[in-house]
């Protein structure tokens, strides 16, 4: 099993010079989490989702970007790959071939792989994560605040009756996001008697209007961007029947329930792909 045969080699990327709308467009369309950034057809950097969110009011890419990032070959065993994903808790890793790039394997690609397995393992325990969640009338900046805070990639959302009703992810909160543009003001001036004509008295009462644009989520509560078709798993689940429902619903994770359908923990993807690496395939 290797790299070349389970990456994506229809690679969406961006340029520099660019900025950040053109990649915001780019996740609100595709759906994906992150795209590479390249220079004289060479990659320099990877921005993503999270980075977009970190910094709202940054424009430029080489200022948003994860430069001189990791890759790796295409003739690489992909269990190898699927550890450095783990080991460096990252989602996606340059294929490059004669320094130039030729492919992309994600998480998602690596969750593909384990798919085609016959994994019997179950995810009770092993493979799952203690997990929280948030009321559906929780407003929208606020959750985006809580997953960067916590550091999760999506979160499960509760009724009034704690029954699960739906789930917010990174993706989400990128579709519902917009562009606002605002003025700022910086007042240089300190109330001084100098001489009009000094640079002095210039500096001193001189205001500078300039522009500014973020990445702003609205007010409005979560009940109304979350994913409410959520597909959720039992505790005893196989890793490669729950990698294949993964794959199937395009999603990064799976709600965990007990017999009275009641959430008890999440399942990520990135913790799923720890079984190609413990060889437990039959």
């Amino acid at each position: 099993m290797i790299v070349r045969d389970y990456m994506t080699t229809d690679v969406v990327n961006v340029e520099i010079p660019g900025n950040r709308d053109d990649v915001l467009k780019i996740l609100k369309r595709t759906g994906i989490s992150g795209v590479p950034v390249i220079k004289n057809k060479k990659i320099v950097g990877i921005i993503t989702r999270k980075d977009l969110l970190r910094k709202p009011e940054e424009t430029q890419l080489g200022l948003l970007m994860t430069s001189k990032p990791i890759v790796i070959e295409p003739d690489m065993d992909i269990r190898e790959a699927a550890g450095m994903l783990i080991s460096r808790r990252i989602r996606r890793l340059p294929v490059v071939e004669d320094g130039h790039l030729i492919g992309l394997l994600s998480v998602a690609d690596v969750v593909a792989a384990l798919a085609q397995l016959k994994i019997k393992d179950e995810i009770k325990d092993k493979y799952t994560s203690k997990s929280f969640a948030l009321w559906e009338e929780t407003p929208l900046p606020v959750v985006g605040r809580v997953m960067e805070i916590s550091g999760v990639d999506a979160i499960p959302i509760l009724d009034a009756e704690n029954k699960l009703q739906g789930i917010i992810s990174e993706r989400d909160l990128i579709r519902n996001s917009s562009i606002e543009d605002s003025v700022g003001v910086s007042d240089f001036s300190n109330g001084t008697d100098d001489d009009e004509w000094t640079w002095e008295s210039i500096r001193d009462n001189h205001t500078i209007s300039f522009g500014i644009s973020k990445v702003q989520l609205p007010n409005r509560p979560v009940k109304l961007a979350m994913v409410r078709n959520v597909v959720a798993v039992p505790q005893n689940a196989e890793v490669s029947e729950c990698a294949l429902k993964m794959r199937r619903a395009r999603v990064d994770q799976l709600p965990v329930v007990n017999g009275d359908k009641k959430l008890v923990a999440m399942l990520y993807d990135r913790e799923l792909i720890r079984a190609l690496c413990s060889d437990g395939s039959e």
